[in-house]
C-alpha cells in the first residue's frame, strides 16, 4: 500500500453493511441498530400499579425506538400484544393477573430496525378485594298505592371502590315469589296499583374489578291502596297490631224501614292501612234488644262485604218515626272480642210510619 495513501478499507463478515473510515476523519452507519443488552421491566407485577420499560442496549446509533408490552402466560410463552400498550409506561389490569408481562422495543435507524424482547415478569398478582356487604340496604317512604319509595344502598368494602345498582322486585304478601319490575333500576320507585296488596324489595349489586356482590333489603310492608277498600282484599291473617279493623261503610235493604219484615244489612270492613278485608267476623245487634231477634255472625267476601239479616220484632214501634239503632262489632277469628285487632260501631236505619 502507497505511504502516502491513508484510506482503509474494513470490512465485517461477508455482509454489505459496512463502516467506511475516511482520511480527514468522518465515519458513516451502514448497519441496522443490534441489541446489545435486552430491555427490561421495572415495578410490581401487581394489579393497579404501574410498570416501566428501559429500552436496553443498542449499536449502531438507533434515531428511534418503538415500544409494545405483550400479555404472555406464566411461562412466559403464548406472547400476544396488548392493544394500545405502546409507551414506556404501562399500568397493570385485572385482565393480567395470573399472567406474565414483557415489552418488546423495536430500534430504527436509516438503515433498518431490530427488535428485542424482556424477560417476562412475575405473574401478575390481584390486589383489592371484591365487595363485601358491611350495612344491609333498605327502602324508606311511605307504603302506599302512588308515593314514591327510596332505597338507601347500605354500606359497602371493596378495592377498587365498588359501583352500585338497583333491581326493584315486586313479592306477594308473604314476601316469595318476587320477580323484576322492568325498568326499575334506579334509586327511587313510585309504587303503583300492580303493587297494593304485595311487598316490594330491591336487589343491589356492588361491582368492582374483583366481581360483583348482591344484598337484598327487607320486603316492605303491604303496599296499601290510595283509597280506603281501593285494590283486593286482603285476608284477616295479614292484620295485626298496630293495624286495626274499620267498619267504614254499610248498606240497607229497606231505609227506612215501613214494615216488621226482614231486612238486610251490609257492612264493609276495611283496616287502618286501607285494605278491605276478607274473612272478618261480623256481628250487628238492633237496639234496643227487644226490638230486633239475634242474628248470627257473617264472615266478609273477597271484597271486604258481609250481609247480615235482621228481623225485627212485634215490639218495634210503626206508629211513629223513629231510628233503630245498630251495634256492629268486627273481630279477627282467635282474638279476644274486646282486644286485638277488633272494632266497633254504632249505626241507625230510620223507621217512618
Amino acid at each position: 500500500m502507497h505511504p502516502f495513501s491513508r484510506k482503509l478499507l474494513v470490512i465485517v463478515g461477508a455482509a454489505a453493511a459496512a463502516l467506511i473510515v475516511t482520511a480527514g476523519g468522518s465515519a458513516a452507519v451502514t448497519a441496522a441498530p443490534q441489541n446489545t443488552s435486552l430491555p427490561s421491566v421495572s415495578g410490581a407485577a401487581r394489579d393497579g400499579s404501574t410498570l416501566d420499560a428501559s429500552k436496553g442496549g443498542w449499536s449502531n446509533s438507533p434515531t428511534s425506538y418503538a415500544y409494545q408490552w405483550q400479555r404472555c402466560d406464566t411461562s412466559g410463552g403464548s406472547c400476544k400484544p396488548i392493544a394500545s400498550a405502546t409507551g414506556t409506561r404501562y399500568t397493570v389490569t385485572s385482565a393480567d393477573v395470573g399472567q406474565t408481562l414483557k415489552i418488546g422495543v423495536t430500534a430504527t435507524n436509516a438503515s433498518g430496525s431490530g427488535t428485542a424482547t424482556s424477560r417476562a415478569t412475575d405473574s401478575v398478582k390481584a390486589t383489592g378485594s371484591a365487595p363485601a356487604n358491611t350495612k344491609p340496604p333498605s327502602i324508606a317512604g311511605t307504603f302506599k298505592e302512588g308515593n314514591t319509595l327510596t332505597v338507601a344502598p347500605g354500606a359497602w368494602s371493596g378495592s377498587p371502590t365498588p359501583t352500585i345498582t338497583y333491581q326493584w322486585q315486586r313479592c306477594d304478601a308473604t314476601g316469595g315469589a318476587c320477580v323484576d319490575l322492568a325498568g326499575a333500576s334506579s334509586a327511587t320507585n313510585a309504587a303503583v296499583t300492580a303493587d297494593v296488596g304485595n311487598t316490594l324489595r330491591v336487589k343491589v349489586t356492588a361491582t368492582n374489578t374483583h366481581g360483583a356482590t348482591p344484598a337484598t333489603t327487607p320486603e316492605t310492608p303491604l303496599i296499601s291502596p290510595a283509597k280506603t277498600g281501593g285494590g283486593n282484599a286482603i285476608s284477616i291473617t295479614q292484620v295485626s297490631l298496630p293495624n286495626r279493623l274499620v267498619i267504614d261503610n254499610q248498606q240497607y235493604s229497606s231505609n227506612p224501614l215501613h214494615t216488621r219484615n226482614a231486612f238486610v244489612v251490609r257492612f264493609h270492613v276495611s283496616d287502618t292501612r286501607g285494605f278491605s278485608i276478607q274473612g272478618a267476623m261480623v256481628y250487628a245487634l238492633g237496639l234496643p234488644y227487644s226490638w230486633t231477634g239475634n242474628a248470627p255472625e257473617a264472615t266478609t267476601d273477597s271484597t271486604g262485604w258481609a250481609s247480615i239479616s235482621m228481623r225485627p220484632s212485634a215490639l218495634m214501634p210503626l206508629t211513629k218515626s223513629g231510628a233503630l239503632v245498630i251495634f256492629v262489632r268486627a273481630r279477627k277469628p282467635g282474638d279476644n272480642l274486646l282486644a286485638g285487632v277488633s272494632t266497633r260501631r254504632l249505626v241507625q236505619v230510620r223507621i217512618k210510619s
